[in-house]
C-alpha cells in the first residue's frame, strides 16, 4: 500500500507538477507564550497521567483487592489448580467491582465531573467532588486502627471530616484494611474443606493407603459440597454483603 501511494503522488506530480502539494510534520517543542498555553499542556499531562495509572487505581480504591484475593483462596482451598482459570477469576472480581462501585461512580460524576464540563465549577472543587464518594466508602471500608496508623506516620492530625482526609493517607489504609479482611474470609473458606482433607486422610490411613495422595480422593468430595451449597451464589452474596 505504501508503495501504491507513493507511486500515485510520483505520477501525479509528472502529471501536475504545480498542483501537488506534499504536507510536512513539525515536531518541535517550544515554551509556552502565555500562562494558559502552560495550564493547557499540564492539563493535558495530567489526563496522561490518570489514562496510564488507572489500573492501579482499580486495585487501590475500589473491592476488586478483596474479590480477587478471596476467589485465590476458593481456588487454593479446593485444589483445583487452574480450574477456574486466573483470567476468569480477575474478569468476575472486575465485573463484580463495577457492580459495587457504580453507585459511586455515578454520584463522583455527578457533583464533579458534569459541572465541571458545564464549567459551573474550577478544576480544583470539581476534583474535590469527584474524589469526596471515594473517600467516603473507603473511610467506611478501612479500619480505625489502619487509618490511625497512616496519620500517625505522617505526624498529622485528625481529621474533623472525611473531606480532609488526603488520599495519600486513605488510599494505603484502605488497601491493608482490605488485604486482613480478604485474608479472614479466606481463612473461613478453607476450614471446610481442611476438615475434608483431614477426614478423607484419616481414613485412608485407617485402610493402609498411605501412599494414596488424599488430595486425589478429597477433591471430587470439595467440589460436590461446594456445588450441592450452591457455592458462588453463597460466596459472592456474602462478600457483597461485607461491604459497607
Amino acid at each position: 500500500m505504501i508503495r501504491i501511494f507513493f507511486l500515485f503522488l510520483a505520477l501525479a506530480s509528472i502529471l501536475n507538477a504545480e498542483a501537488v502539494t506534499i504536507p510536512t510534520m513539525n515536531f518541535a517543542l517550544s515554551s509556552p507564550d502565555t500562562p494558559e498555553q502552560l495550564v493547557s499542556s499540564l492539563n493535558v499531562l495530567v489526563v496522561l497521567t490518570l489514562l496510564f495509572l488507572a489500573p492501579s487505581m482499580i486495585l487501590v480504591m475500589t473491592t476488586f483487592t478483596r474479590f480477587v484475593i478471596v476467589f485465590g483462596f476458593l481456588r487454593q482451598a479446593l485444589g483445583t489448580q487452574q480450574v477456574p482459570p486466573t483470567q476468569l477469576l480477575v474478569m468476575l472480581a472486575m465485573i463484580l467491582t463495577f457492580f459495587v462501585m457504580e453507585p459511586i461512580g455515578k454520584e463522583a460524576y455527578e457533583v464533579g465531573i458534569k459541572p465541571y464540563i458545564e464549567e459551573k465549577i474550577g478544576y480544583e472543587e470539581a476534583f474535590d467532588n469527584t474524589t469526596l464518594p471515594f473517600k467516603n466508602f473507603m473511610v467506611r471500608n478501612t479500619r480505625e486502627k489502619d487509618l490511625a496508623l497512616f496519620f500517625r506516620i505522617r505526624k498529622m492530625e485528625n481529621p474533623a471530616t472525611v473531606a480532609d482526609v488526603p488520599l495519600s493517607v486513605i488510599i494505603p489504609a484502605f488497601v491493608i484494611s482490605e488485604l486482613k479482611t480478604a485474608f479472614e474470609i479466606g481463612f473461613l473458606l478453607f476450614l471446610p474443606f481442611l476438615v475434608i482433607d483431614m477426614v478423607v486422610a484419616s481414613i485412608l490411613m485407617s485402610m493402609g493407603m498411605m501412599m494414596l495422595p488424599p488430595v486425589m480422593i478429597s477433591l471430587p468430595f470439595k467440589i460436590l459440597v461446594f456445588v450441592l451449597i450452591d457455592g458462588w451464589n453463597l460466596l459472592i452474596g456474602n462478600l457483597i454483603a461485607t461491604i459497607k
